[in-house]
Formats: structure tokens, C-alpha cells, sequence
């Protein structure tokens, strides 16, 4: 996937960071947030996928590097995919092209037509559009299927999934990762809940008994409530390769206060993994850490013995609930 555009004064033809213009030859574009890239939104990817294959052109899409509701309301949910995790997600479903637009005042009073023209036609070579059921978009949300249609486009419109029922949304998977019911999450998302953040130095507490612990900056992304998890980890960047495939690492992910440790404890929980039979240096990395099982609430222990001796009883059973996945049981 080519790199990311950065539209900020809005110039007619946005270049990106390395200099080079929109998708060659035509696009097929979608248009939206894509919180979570969950299955409705797959739907959608994988419908303009088709369309670019079937009519030689790039698949694309234009989200926005932060949540428009920073500038409608002054303020955001915390995402469920970081700008940096959307754009990984969709280079695994195929996406040729991404366009992150910064969602300003003037973008947000920009006509669909003046959309349209400066980003879609002059910017990408936009041939045709494949849309949510629900996509609005540009001043007062006039850019819908419809009126992309009276303007001459060929539009797809992809219609809404449901999972037992319910619709599938991004804020329906926010209120199942906060309340901790990663089965309803991960049936939406069509994948386990996950984070991807990069590793940054910690008090390196873990090293001192025997289990060393990368902490991660999420970026603002929505977590799993406090507690000790199962998860298979991925490493981003040196896993990304050709002959890497779908590589996973076992791992312990502890999310809290560290109640145990000495000192005045976090403003916020603290996302730390350790990942199991793995020895080396991964500061700087990013990680992407999918929630399996959930093994038990965070708790203060009497010192760092009991801390250790637990750590060890969350590491084995870990390890069994794992293997028992992996082995597809």
C-alpha cells in the first residue's frame, strides 16, 4: 500500500510525504472513518477490491486521520484502531491506496461537489465509488450514493451486516471492549480485539524477576477493562514481510495500576505484554496484541515474590489456553 496522504491546506492534487500523486490509472474509492475495520466495514474493502480487479484500477480509501466528532463536538471516542492500525488493516485486505485526510473546519464545510472534484477526481482519478449503506459525507452529509449518482459516478453500495441479529457499528464494539465481553467484540469485528502500539521504556521492573514486559503507547485506542490476558501478538514492522505470513507470538498482557509496585500508580492503565520464550531488545517496535482469554482481574499482592510466583501461574496457563488455540481446539 502506498504511503499516506497528509491533506491539510487542501491543495488541488495532494501530494504525499514522499512527493508522488494519487493512484495511477483510476480508482475505486470508499470513504469514511473505518473505526475498527470491522466486518461491515470488510464488506466494504472487499467489495471495492472486486471493483478495482474487475475494471484494472486501485483499490483506495479516504478516512480521516482523527475522528470528524473532534471537530463537530469537540470531542472523540477513543478509537478502537489508531490511524497507524487502520492503515495496517487495510493493507491486509487488500487496499492498494489510503488517503488520511485531517478533518478540519474548512474540509467539514467543503460541498460534496468541491469534495468531489478537488479530492476524489483531481487528487485520485476516482472511476467509481463503493459505499456504506449509511455513507454520508461532505457539508450537512449531502455526499450520499444518491447524489454521487446525479452527478454521473457509478456507485456500489454495500448493505449493513448483522451479528445475531444486531447491527454491526463501531460503537456497539466499543461498548462490548468496555465492558469486557470480547466474544461480542470479536464477533463484529470478524477478528479478535486488538491494540497495536509501539513498545517505550517502562520502569523495567519485570526484568528484575524474570519476566521483562514491553510497554505500549496506544495512541489513544480503546482497551480491554484492567486485567491479566491471554494474547497472541504480532510483531508489525518485523513481521510485515512477504515470507512472514500470518506470524504470532504467545504472550501475557497485563492492563492496570501495577497496585503492587511502590510509588503513586498511573493516571491511566498501563498496557505491558511479555512475550513468552522471546529474548531481545523491542523498544521502538510496534506490537499488535490480540486479546484471547482473560485470566484473572488485577490484584495488590504483599511483595514482589507473590507478584512473581503469580506472574509464572498466569504464564502456564497462558501457555495451555494457546497451545489449545493454536492446535485449533
Amino acid at each position: 500500500m502506498r504511503a499516506t496522504f497528509e491533506i491539510g491546506k487542501l491543495s488541488p492534487s495532494p501530494p504525499d510525504s514522499s512527493g508522488s500523486p494519487g493512484p495511477s490509472g483510476g480508482a475505486v474509492v470508499s470513504i469514511g472513518v473505518f473505526d475498527g475495520i470491522h466486518l461491515g466495514h470488510q464488506a466494504i474493502l472487499a467489495a471495492n477490491r472486486a471493483a478495482a480487479e474487475a475494471n484494472g484500477l486501485e483499490a483506495t480509501v479516504v478516512t480521516f486521520r482523527r475522528h470528524p466528532k473532534r471537530v463537530l463536538l469537540g470531542r472523540s471516542p477513543k478509537t478502537l484502531t489508531s490511524l497507524q492500525h487502520r492503515l495496517e488493516l487495510f493493507r491486509r485486505a487488500g487496499i492498494d491506496h489510503a488517503v488520511a485526510l485531517r478533518f478540519t473546519p474548512e474540509l467539514r464545510s467543503m460541498g460534496v461537489e468541491d469534495f468531489v472534484r478537488r479530492i476524489c477526481v483531481e487528487g485520485l482519478d476516482v472511476k467509481r465509488f463503493v459505499l456504506g449503506f449509511d455513507s454520508k459525507f461532505a457539508r450537512d452529509r449531502e455526499g450520499t450514493p444518491e447524489r454521487l449518482r446525479e452527478m454521473g459516478f457509478a456507485v456500489d453500495v454495500v448493505h449493513e451486516v448483522l451479528v445475531g441479529g444486531r447491527p454491526v457499528s463501531s460503537t456497539a464494539i466499543r461498548e462490548a471492549v468496555e465492558l469486557g465481553d470480547l466474544d461480542l467484540a470479536a464477533r463484529m469485528l470478524g477478528r479478535r480485539v486488538s491494540v497495536l502500539g509501539r513498545v517505550v521504556h517502562g520502569n523495567q521492573l519485570g526484568r528484575t524477576i524474570g519476566f521483562p514486559t514491553a510497554n505500549l503507547d496506544l495512541s489513544h485506542e480503546l482497551h480491554p477493562p484492567p486485567g491479566v490476558y491471554a494474547v497472541f501478538v504480532r510483531r508489525a514492522d518485523a513481521d510485515a514481510g512477504a515470507d512472514a505470513g500470518d506470524r504470532r507470538h504467545p504472550g501475557v498482557c497485563n492492563i492496570g495500576f501495577r497496585p503492587t509496585v511502590a510509588g503513586s500508580p498511573p493516571a491511566t492503565p498501563q498496557v505491558e505484554v511479555h512475550l513468552l520464550d522471546h529474548s531481545g531488545d523491542l523498544y521502538g517496535e510496534r506490537l499488535e496484541c490480540g486479546f484471547v482469554a482473560r485470566l484473572r482481574s488485577e490484584q495488590r499482592f504483599e511483595g514482589l515474590d507473590a507478584l512473581k510466583a503469580q506472574i509464572a501461574r498466569d504464564v502456564e496457563q497462558a501457555r495451555a489456553i494457546l497451545a489449545r488455540v493454536t492446535r485449533g481446539a
